[in-house]
């Protein structure tokens, strides 16, 4: 991640409309899949636990952040949260009933390896929750600015989780009038040049309106999935679970 983009993480994630709703999004998935009483919760990419006290609802939890820039020494959450790379030799010595990578397979030149190693931390009958954003063509500065390695669609999806041994149990797209509007970026991006800039939180006005916008967007597109949108989300356990 940039350092000026993590340093502004906190405020994005507690404030800005598209923060708030994927949180709701993936509770809602978490709610759906009713983890058993005591589970044991995984954050890939967690950083400072932002998500931790909602998470905790569930259970207990744990995060992986690699990146130590983004650790608060003193945060609430920071005895929960290992500082280290996500890869074999994260060994916790037991296992996990939901592990959640937000917004983080997109970032790895090595995904299937990744995805693979949380399966084999993941629990029978556990979960493993995804979202990566969608379509290669939706590309922007913003995903030159994060770092992105790629970006996912349904099909290309599958082919990962395949690859990894992750039986996919269902997928749905998020943020579906945010693709006319990166369609409109990558247009103006064709003729201005300039170096990407860390996203900002509209006015307040502004970003309420979005917020309540979205969500309404989500609450339909949930019961009427669409074919297309920002973020792709995966929900996947083992063949046999």
């Amino acid at each position: 991640m940039d350092p000026t983009y993590g340093q502004q993480y906190r405020e994005l994630y507690h404030r800005h409309w598209w923060w708030r709703v994927r949180e709701a999004e993936i509770l809602r998935e978490i709610r759906r899949v009713k983890p058993p009483a005591g589970s044991r919760i995984l954050d890939i990419g967690s950083g400072d636990g932002l998500f931790f006290d909602e998470l905790s609802r569930f259970g207990r939890v744990e995060g992986i952040e690699p990146d130590v820039t983004l650790l608060d020494p003193d945060g609430p959450w920071r005895g929960a949260i290992h500082p280290v790379p996500f890869d074999e030799r994260f060994q916790p010595g037991h296992q996990f009933d939901v592990i959640l990578m937000l917004d983080v397979l997109e970032h790895l030149e090595t995904p299937v390896e990744s995805l693979r190693h949380a399966l084999r931390l993941l629990a029978a009958g556990g979960r493993i929750i995804v979202t990566v954003p969608a379509f290669q063509w939706l590309w922007t500065r913003h995903d030159d600015l994060n770092r992105h390695v790629r970006r996912y669609d349904r099909h290309s999806f599958a082919e990962l989780a395949r690859e990894a041994g992750l039986e996919i149990r269902r997928t749905r797209y998020l943020f579906q009038w945010v693709v006319p509007a990166k369609l409109a970026v990558r247009g103006v991006q064709r003729f201005v040049s300039g170096p990407p800039r860390p996203p900002r939180i509209p006015p307040e006005p502004i970003n309420r309106l979005l917020l309540a916008a979205t969500r309404l967007e989500q609450s339909v597109n949930s019961v009427v999935p669409m074919p297309f949108g920002g973020s792709l989300l995966a929900v996947g356990g083992h063949p046999e679970g």
